[in-house]
């Protein structure tokens, strides 16, 4: 890539955080708290993708 279009996506990049960083501080702060049910759901499924993932790339060997 051209030097020019490394500066021009760096540029757009840290425009976009700029942009984006009081929306996301205030979802941070007023947003919803998870619970530990909602915590262990999410680990659950996690665990599964991980696992497929697993399981396909013992399948191909």
């Amino acid at each position: 890539m051209d030097m020019w279009m490394k500066i021009a996506s760096a540029a757009i990049l840290g425009f976009m955080l700029w942009r984006l960083w009081p929306a996301a501080n205030h979802w941070m702060k007023h947003g919803p708290k998870g619970s530990k049910k909602d915590w262990q759901t999410a680990i659950i499924a996690l665990a599964a993708v991980v696992g497929f993932v697993i399981l396909l790339i013992m399948m191909v060997r």
